[in-house]
């Protein structure tokens, strides 16, 4: 059976849209004529090509409902459900309509024969690689339901280390706006409006004042065109950097910026080191480990020290000693990947490994914006500076030659 998604009108003229289960179509069509509704649309949800619902599929889903999802697929698992059953459940508790969606595919793909892995791989956009071979690695060992917890575990992690990241940088980027949108209103409606004032005394105004009225001048003739300069240099910079050579180079020069660059290394590394102590634990072959971990990744350097080190580990290298020749990775990572394969405990060490860096990742967030609220406030009571000197000196010469 195959699930459907249907728009139909109920006996009061009352749009309805859900879902069903039918062998198909025309079946979908007469189960909704039983429940005495008019078929508007029934369109397959199938992740085949050419289905309706391909396009919820490879949208995704938000991360939030992505954990949850897996969070109850894998108590339900665990309590000894079949996995379609466990899928119908999750689908009725489901209020977000596109994860109803998804997962309705899913189970369409299961009953229809295909391994969940294989349903998997039709979402491409909603289950990424990492997913897709854990849930592989679960149902060949026959242990889907931990490998399921283990998934449900890391995505929780990964998101709360997104959101720690993305409030650490909300702050100077909110504070950044504001000191340009003050200095700006200051510079094009007060500042005018007072020295226009001094402007009628005929006097010589000091330099400050003159470049003030210089720059005020320059923004009520050209803001609008400096905006749109800015704004265009950006999409073109963005352009430029979808070129792999010159893309390269740029996440060379962020990873040797002092804190940032710091940051976005221990990041990277977290999330490769948690990546391949969730996959190597679960039974899957190390290089097929690697590969997943450096799709992950953000940086290109980085992605390329895998790849080198994945060509050291076919010809035999030990993977510490392929990752240390890279000099990308930190030195705590290689040493607790040595101990783990001289104890055979590389999975727990690249667990501890992965648990190292986010709380290296935390101290470098709190570095960051320990220093970036000093600097901000400073440079925007600099410029309120710089604006009411360049005010008040000619009032004090103003008043000095009354005296």
């Amino acid at each position: 059976m195959a699930a459907f998604r249907f728009t139909a009108f109920d006996p009061a003229g009352k749009e309805q849209k859900g879902l069903l289960e039918a062998d198909s179509a025309r079946a979908a069509r007469s189960q909704l004529r039983e429940r005495g509704l008019l078929p508007l649309e029934v369109e397959s949800v199938s992740a085949k090509n050419g289905d309706a619902g391909s396009s919820a599929l490879r949208r995704g889903l938000p991360r939030a409902e992505l954990v949850m999802i897996t969070e109850q697929l894998s108590t339900l698992l665990n309590a000894g459900l079949p996995l379609e059953k466990a899928l119908t459940a999750v689908t009725e508790q489901c209020e977000h309509p596109r994860s109803r969606t998804v997962l309705a595919a899913l189970r369409s793909d299961i009953l229809e024969g295909k391994s969940f892995a294989q349903a998997l791989a039709s979402a491409p956009g909603v289950f990424f690689p990492l997913y897709r071979s854990l849930v592989q690695a679960g149902e060949q060992s026959g242990h889907l339901d931990t490998v399921m917890a283990r998934l449900a575990e890391y995505l929780d992690k990964r998101q709360n280390t997104q959101q720690k990241v993305m409030l650490a940088m909300a702050y100077p980027a909110v504070v950044t706006v504001v000191a340009i949108l003050v200095v700006a209103g200051l510079m094009s409606y007060v500042v005018p409006q007072v020295v226009s004032v001094f402007a009628q005394t005929k006097q010589t105004l000091p330099f400050l004042t003159r470049a003030l009225v210089a720059a005020s001048d320059f923004l009520r003739q050209w803001g609008l065109a400096l905006l749109a300069g800015i704004v265009a240099a950006l999409f073109l910079t963005v352009r430029a950097l979808r070129a792999p050579a010159l893309k390269r180079r740029f996440h060379a020069r962020l990873l040797k910026l002092p804190v940032f660059g710091r940051l976005l290394r221990a990041l990277n590394t977290a999330r490769m080191a948690s990546t391949l102590s969730i996959l190597v634990g679960s039974g899957v072959p190390l290089l097929t480990a690697l590969e997943t971990a450096r799709g992950l990744m953000t940086l290109l350097p980085m992605q390329d020290a895998v790849s080198e080190a994945m060509a050291k580990v076919r010809e035999g290298v030990a993977l510490s000693r392929a990752l240390h020749a890279t000099r990308q990775f930190p030195p705590v990572l290689i040493h607790l990947i040595g101990s783990g394969e001289s104890s055979g405990t590389l999975a727990h060490m690249l667990d501890r490994a992965a648990q190292q860096q986010e709380q290296e990742v935390e101290r470098k967030l709190a570095t960051f914006t320990t220093l970036m609220e000093p600097l901000l406030i400073l440079f925007m009571g600099g410029m309120v500076l710089l604006i009411v000197l360049a005010i008040m000196m000619p009032i004090i010469d103003m008043n000095q030659m009354v005296h």
